[in-house]
Parts: C-alpha cells; structure tokens; sequence
C-alpha cells in the first residue's frame, strides 16, 4: 500500500508548495486535488492550489519532480446531479482531467456526483439519480477505456455513499474493466454507511483509498451529510475504525495508492505512521 496526502496542506500556496510540503513530512506521493478550465486569478497570483485542466503536463510534471514527489491520481470530483452548465464541473471536465491524467502517465481519476444544488437536483428519485450520473459518464468511460485510465467512483453523495445504489450504479455503467471505486472510509461512513462493508462488497473493485476518520461529534450528522473534505483528526482517533478496513483490504490484497485527507501536518505525520503500523501487523 502506498501512502500519498492530499495536495491541499497550506491554505493561500500554489500547488507546487503543496508538493514541497508534502515532501517535508517524508511523504512521497501526492494527487491533483483541486483544477479548473483555462485560467483563475487565484492561480496566476500564487494563492490557490488549483491546477488547470488545459495546462501542458510538463510544467505539473517539473513541479512534481523538483521535490520527488510521484503524482498518483487526478481528482475530478463533479456535479453529476443537476443540470449541465457552463459553470459546473461535469463531464467535460472529466474528459479533460482523463486526457491530462494520460499525459502525465497517471492511471486513475476520481469523480463523483456531489451534492446537487438546484431544485431540480433535490427533486431526483434514486432511479433518476442514476441515469443522470450514468448518463454524463459515458463519454468519459469512452474515453478512459481509450486511453487505458481507471475511472474511479468515490463514495461523496446520495448514491455512491450507499452500497446498495453503488453497486446498481457500477452495474448500469458497466465497464468493469475501466469504472472502479475509491473508498473514502470518512465519507462512506459519514453518509451512513460501514466502508468495512464496501470493502467486502466490492472488493477488487476498489483501486484507491482516501483516508479520512471523523471524530464522535459526527455521529450526530451520520446519514445527514454526504461527503466532507477533510477530517480534522488523525486516523485512529475517531470512531470509523481506520485499523480494521486497513487490514480487511490487506486481505483482499489491496497494494494501490492511498490518499490522506488529513488538515494539518502533524495529524498527515501521525496518520501515515499509524497506517504504516497497522498495514505491518496482522
């Protein structure tokens, strides 16, 4: 199992301190966690860590390698719920991002559908929430399966932080060869869900981990709340039970990449120590 951290570690610092911070905690790998079409001010002034999905790899690729860091996957988190528009992030986005992942030489991007922010998004049936997520995915698993990248679903909505709709979901889209899940064993759990169980349920299908423990005070928004950005806690300290998923993926024979959405740098220092740990001892 590799252990990377989510490239969000300073607030108001380019991507490239992002990865410069996350070299100075020992860590070496490290996703695309924000990005965007053309250009934002808060990029060109050096105070976002976003990436531009139009940008030439070999600048992201130098940023990377000047502090050795290896670049894992692309997050390409969507709104997949409501209607198409221009300013929200679907499904040219995600072509896009699949098309900077394959130049980059990286073989996995994450989507999801997100919260919906309209009426018209709130006022889905399950069996409509997931013909509108299978139906903007299909150009992008078009093109994933063309360009040989793993087109990753993470549990952060309605749908995909529930087993049961998860796996009517990955059966719609089909591709198994090609659509696979990322466990986020915080947002699975926080949307009411147990991850031990998506790990027993889907097994192999899942191909990335985005390690995330909530503490107890959660317990209270369990089932209210679909997804959360960060935890704010070291793993181990909450009430997810971090150390048994690790060792039931283990069992499953899981080596992937793993992502820590951990704020603050001592609690990604201790995470990653406890995850090394527990991924040691049977």
């Amino acid at each position: 199992m590799k252990i990377g951290c989510f490239a969000l570690v300073e607030p108001f610092t380019p991507m490239e301190r992002q990865f410069a911070a996350i070299a100075e905690m020992g860590i070496q790998y490290a996703d695309l966690t924000d990005s965007h079409d053309g250009a934002t001010l808060g990029t060109e002034f050096g105070f976002a860590a976003s990436v531009s999905l139009d940008s030439h790899p070999a600048k992201i690729r130098r940023m990377a390698e000047a502090h050795g860091i290896e670049l894992s996957t692309v997050c390409a988190h969507a709104n997949l719920l409501d209607p198409t528009s221009p300013d929200r992030y679907g499904t040219a986005q995600i072509i896009k991002a699949i098309k900077l992942a394959h130049l980059l030489g990286i073989k996995e991007v994450i989507t999801t559908e997100g919260d919906p922010k309209t009426k018209f998004g709130h006022d889905l049936d399950p069996e409509q929430q997931i013909f509108s997520i299978v139906e903007k995915l299909q150009a992008p698993i078009e093109w994933a399966e063309e360009l040989g990248i793993k087109l990753l679903l993470e549990p952060h909505g309605k749908v995909t932080d529930s087993i049961l709709l998860m796996g009517e979901l990955l059966d719609e889209l089909g591709h198994e060869n090609t659509v696979g899940i990322c466990l986020d064993t915080g947002n699975s759990w926080l949307g009411g869900g147990e991850p031990l169980n998506f790990v027993k349920t889907f097994g192999k299908r899942i191909q990335h981990v985005h390690w995330k423990d909530m503490p107890a005070a959660m317990q209270a928004q369990r089932g209210k709340l679909f997804g959360c950005g960060m935890a704010t806690i070291p793993l181990g300290d909450g009430v997810v039970g971090i150390e048994k998923i690790v060792k039931a993926l283990a069992k499953i024979g899981f080596d992937g990449t793993t992502t820590l959405e951990v704020a603050g740098k001592d609690n990604v220092k201790v995470s990653a120590q406890r995850l090394k740990q527990w991924s040691q001892t049977k």
